[in-house]
């Protein structure tokens, strides 16, 4: 999707954070050049330092001063990349509207952050954020390095391979954690509510991570909630269960996919309902979570989005979905955020399904990513989103209907949140 105001090529994201990854700064084209006398003459020659004719008045003399003096002062000028220097300096401008979703990424960042949203990628298979000027953990993805290390959401990470990572850039972080798959990578980890951090170290891995995952069981056989201590572990109805882990560039084909096989045994009356997960689903395009809401809902407004040019647009569920009348029970945590945030709210302010779990996220702002020259890429924050009753969610999150912690429990056969939806989905 797109603001009018943008091209129509380009669609609307609300990042999570599979674009919190990535995320580094971002700024404008270079102004009027102003260089000291004394350094002029070594500079290498430089393009574009015209002032834009719809800008104000912005004095650079300042920037190449520096700019001069670095190349003619600093020890090894072997080391000097102005091209570096050029997104070093995008990256700052950005970074002085502190605001972490409007990011400026560079043409490797921005070719990783495409392999994220299409699904594969080499690393430890994690996303992260920013809080108090520390790199979090906004959700380790399942199957991968990350989980499989212990990983957890709300995780600091406080040293990459000993360096310390506090007032480190997004984008610092990303390039210093990623690699090759069967390289490793040292992490000192705090986990939220521990004294004491750890460090583990992790072997990298190509990640290739599906949208969608799903089955259908009897109760009584799932695995998951098998040590557990809820009593809904021994009912043998059959339920479907539906995991959504990203709203990406295969999202809607894999979605389709799983609701075909899940929808006609719904329509056989074998089975009793449906638990649709969206826990550490960190987000992604804006139209994918319309049409994952519109599965569920048969009209109605979705999501209303304020644009940063005084205009409004209100998107409603846009086709005919297969799972209306299904009993539904949604899962969300503190991972869920922006796209799973609108859907799982709209299914809430439709009384649609019941939430359990965590708080989530709280993310409530629309990135528009546009195409640079170069293969660099910038996402500015061109909007808020409102749930349908008119909530802005933006550091609140949504708070469910039933309040479930994991309570550090990380075996998997004791998830507490999944046994406690299906006696939800069952009352």
């Amino acid at each position: 999707m797109s603001l009018p105001s943008f091209p129509n090529k380009i669609r609307s994201i609300i990042v999570s954070v599979a674009i919190l990854l990535l995320v580094a700064g971002i700024g404008y084209k270079m102004g009027e050049r102003r260089a000291l006398p004394a350094v002029t003459t070594l500079l290498k020659p430089i393009r574009n330092v015209e002032q834009p004719s719809n800008q104000p008045f912005v004095d650079f003399s300042l920037f190449w001063d520096v700019w001069g003096r670095i190349e003619r002062y600093y020890i090894d000028a072997s080391n000097i990349d102005t091209q570096k220097m050029i997104w070093g300096a995008i990256s700052g401008a950005v970074n002085s509207l502190d605001d972490p979703y409007t990011v400026f990424l560079p043409p490797k960042e921005n070719k990783e952050f495409k392999e994220d949203l299409g699904g594969a990628f080499e690393g430890i298979g994690a996303q992260l954020g920013l809080q108090e000027g520390r790199i979090i953990i906004i959700a380790p993805l399942k199957g991968t390095p990350a989980e499989r290390a212990g990983l957890k959401p709300f995780d600091w990470i406080l040293k990459v391979d000993g360096e310390e990572t506090i007032n480190w850039t997004l984008t610092q972080a990303v390039t210093k954690i990623r690699g090759a798959k069967g390289t490793s990578v040292k992490l000192t980890i705090l986990h939220e509510k521990a004294e004491k951090p750890e460090e583990v170290t992790i072997i990298r891995d190509g990640i290739l991570i599906p949208s969608v995952e799903y089955w259908i069981k009897p109760i009584h056989t799932i695995t998951e909630i098998s040590g557990s201590t809820s009593s809904a572990k021994l009912r043998t109805e059959q339920i479907a269960y539906l995991k959504l882990s990203r709203f990406g560039d295969r999202t809607n084909e894999e979605w389709l996919k799983a609701v075909d096989d899940i929808s006609q045994s719904w329509k056989t009356k074998g089975m009793d309902g449906l638990i649709l997960d969206l826990r550490n689903n960190p987000g992604g395009y804006l139209d994918g979570s319309v049409f994952i809401a519109s599965e569920f809902l048969k009209s109605g407004l979705v999501v209303t989005q304020t644009n940063s040019d005084g205009t409004k647009q209100e998107y409603q569920v846009d086709r005919k979905g297969q799972l209306f009348d299904i009993p539904l029970v949604v899962l969300i945590n503190k991972g869920s955020a922006s796209a799973s945030e609108i859907v799982a709210g709209a299914l809430r302010d439709y009384n649609r399904a019941k939430i359990v779990g965590e708080t989530s996220f709280g993310k409530g702002s629309v990135q528009t990513p546009q195409e640079l020259e170069g293969g660099a890429s910038v996402h500015i924050t061109t909007g808020k989103w409102l749930l349908p009753k008119g909530d802005w969610i933006n550091k609140k999150g949504i708070t469910p209907d039933v309040l479930v912690s994991m309570n550090g429990g990380t075996e998997a056969t004791s998830d507490a949140q999944l046994a406690k939806a299906i006696e939800v989905l069952l009352q």
